[in-house]
């Protein structure tokens, strides 16, 4: 299997599991308005938020004009994502991308459905929050954008050998 139909089949992967929650939670768990809480682990509750900007509540849409310039946003980000996955040959690296595309996709669809991104995963340590309430595509997101940086600064690929006999005289 290539490493480009490995990294699209978890990126589907993590788009269907995302909307899937997302049901569940706005469902069955009948989450409705946005701070409805679900204790689950003295560690971890669904409470839902409306997010309506991007990471850490930048550039927040009020506005229909702003909603649909962060669908495009998204959009092109994604469409950049594909890209580079398209032509990526490092294994690594292609699952890194197929992580990031398949939440970018889970998000836009979110955008564009709700005018706003469904969150829900509230990891707490007592009053210590590690994370802004979360969702499995931005969890994605964020293992593929790490492992595409871990590879980037810490792990060098072995240059080609070359196997012709004119190196050796060199």
């Amino acid at each position: 299997m290539t490493n480009r139909r490995t990294a699209l089949m978890l990126a589907a992967a993590i788009f269907i599991v995302d909307q899937v929650m997302k049901w569940i939670v706005l469902g069955p768990v009948g989450l409705a308005y946005e701070g409805d809480n679900r204790y689950l682990l003295p560690f971890f509750d669904l409470t839902l938020v409306f997010n309506e900007g991007v990471s850490l509540g930048l550039l927040s849409a009020d506005e229909a004009w702003q909603r649909w310039a962060l669908v495009a946003l998204t959009g092109g980000i994604a469409a950049f994502v594909l890209r580079w996955l398209w032509k990526e040959e490092n294994r690594h690296d292609a699952i890194g991308l197929g992580m990031i595309f398949g939440g970018a996709v889970g998000n836009l669809l979110d955008r564009i459905r709700f005018g706003h991104v469904i969150d829900y995963a509230d990891l707490h340590f007592g009053t210590f929050r590690p994370f802004l309430v979360f969702n499995v595509a931005d969890a994605a997101i964020t293992i593929g954008v790490l492992i595409l940086l871990a590879r980037a600064l810490f792990v060098r690929d072995k240059p080609a050998q070359n196997l012709s006999p004119e190196s050796d005289n060199a």
